[in-house]
């Protein structure tokens, strides 16, 4: 009574085809495979080194946006 032989899987394998069929299993198939290939994505995307941002904040121009004002701050002496 160990392992099966292949014939016990041979079996197994024709009853879940019946019972689930050959198009859904076909379907979770493609989509374990997507599953699959959309985590090794993620896992390569946060591995790369960050993409060089500017330190100073990109400060929209007046001539563009209306409703900017321009301010200047000076420190307290």
């Amino acid at each position: 009574m160990g392992t099966f032989s292949l014939w016990h899987w041979v079996i197994v394998l024709l009853i879940v085809v019946m019972v689930f069929g050959t198009k859904k299993l076909r379907n979770l198939g493609s989509d374990l495979g997507g599953a699959v290939k959309g985590f090794k994505d993620g896992m390569k995307d946060g591995s790369s080194a960050p993409e060089d941002k500017p330190s100073t904040p990109q400060v929209a121009s007046a001539a563009t946006d209306k409703n900017t004002i321009d301010v200047e701050v000076r420190q307290k002496s």
